[in-house]
């Protein structure tokens, strides 16, 4: 894949990034690092995450290669989500992340309060 410049519309790399980076997906994959879940218990780990939001996830996730399903046959049929080995890989990147937000929140804040206060005023 040619490198693409300045997030072009039509570039694949955006699309993927588009569907790793958003809040939910970054959180489920955070989720199942500890290991394989059913749907229910990655919901009970997700705050205000609705159903459908999470369904909808989840089918980018293992459609990326990022987690895969698995059909465990009881009565009625339960479904597990384990995260890959190339969903795995995303786990540094986003807990470099996640410490940049912890190391730099005070300042984020304080950057929100001047605007908040520039615009008020």
């Amino acid at each position: 894949m040619a490198e693409c410049e300045h997030f072009a519309v039509d570039c694949p790399s955006r699309l993927l990034f588009d569907q790793i980076a958003d809040k939910w997906s970054m959180m489920v994959l955070t989720v199942l690092d500890n290991g394989p879940m059913r749907f229910n218990a990655i919901k009970r780990h997700l705050e205000g995450v609705t159903q459908k939001a999470l369904t909808q996830c989840l089918r980018r996730l293992e459609r990326n290669g990022l987690v895969s399903r698995r059909v465990i046959p009881l009565s009625p049929v339960a479904v597990e989500y384990a995260i890959t080995p190339l969903g795995r890989s995303l786990q540094t990147p986003f807990k470099a992340l996640y410490a940049w937000t912890l190391a730099h929140f005070d300042e984020v804040e304080d950057a929100r309060r001047r605007f908040d206060r520039r615009i008020m005023d």
